[in-house]
């Protein structure tokens, strides 16, 4: 009895420490909707919430696009997902042209989408995998956590044993 139920709160255990998000609908910058899991169909999704007013966002955002350039081949997509208010929304798009992102936009001004993947600061940058699951996530940055982030994704190519091109 005992050993059932040391099983039992072991794998609730395991359970509970996989993070899966929700499918959900996100507005993107360019008038469409599309939901998060048809972004899993190709590999794995990077997540980012950021707002225009948010330096450390910018300043992470660079690493994002060079990462969405380099390994969108291989199927990683990310989704920058803006969370200004509706005052603000008009900057995103100047932003988001000036610097010239490849990457997919969406738009948050309620903070729904937010509350649902449990982002609290901005930055929060979240990694998942084609089934959804959370392999990485990260509040707020720091110079030097660009490589944290390359490290996920060099780490998820290898273990799925993907012939891919290492970015240094």
């Amino acid at each position: 009895m005992l050993k059932r139920l040391l099983f039992f709160i072991f794998l609730l255990s395991f359970l509970k420490g996989q993070e899966k998000l929700p499918d959900m609908p996100v507005k993107l910058l360019s008038g469409k909707t599309i939901n998060l899991y048809e972004l899993l169909d190709n590999g794995p999704v990077i997540i980012d919430f950021w707002a225009t007013w948010c330096s450390p966002c910018k300043k992470l955002m660079k690493h994002l696009d060079k990462f969405h350039k380099h390994f969108n081949e291989y199927g990683l997509n990310v989704l920058a997902v803006s969370t200004d208010t509706p005052r603000s929304m008009g900057k995103v798009k100047s932003f988001i042209r000036s610097n010239k992102y490849d990457f997919l936009v969406g738009l948050d001004p309620n903070q729904q989408v937010m509350k649902k993947c449990k982002a609290e600061i901005m930055p929060t940058t979240i990694i998942l995998d084609p089934g959804g699951n959370v392999i990485y996530r990260h509040q707020g940055y720091y110079p030097g956590d660009e490589e944290k982030i390359l490290n996920i994704i060099h780490d998820y190519y290898d273990k799925q044993g993907i012939d891919y091109k290492k970015l240094s």
